[in-house]
């Protein structure tokens, strides 16, 4: 069963470097926010491997808050970004 951890660790971590190149190099502010917000999910991904890994669901409040943050985020953004309106 630990293969599968580190398989599963290893692809998280790969599409955490990648959505930081993202960051990093997107060409608009848009593109970096969708990007901050697919490394939320990610690192949400992450804690709860990292619970099931350790068999202790004492972590799990963190998913919670990672989760508002990222929602909280997501609408903050698109309410405030200047797009175009219909």
């Amino acid at each position: 069963m630990t293969v599968v951890y580190v398989v599963t660790l290893a692809l998280l971590a790969c599409g955490a470097a990648a959505t930081l190149y993202r960051v990093a190099r997107g060409p608009s502010m848009l593109d970096r926010a969708v990007a901050f917000d697919v490394l939320t999910a990610l690192s949400m991904c992450g804690v709860g491997a990292f619970a099931v890994i350790r068999d202790d669901y004492s972590d799990l409040p963190i998913l919670l808050v990672l989760s508002l943050l990222g929602f909280v985020g997501s609408v903050s953004l698109a309410r405030f970004f200047p797009g175009r309106s219909r």
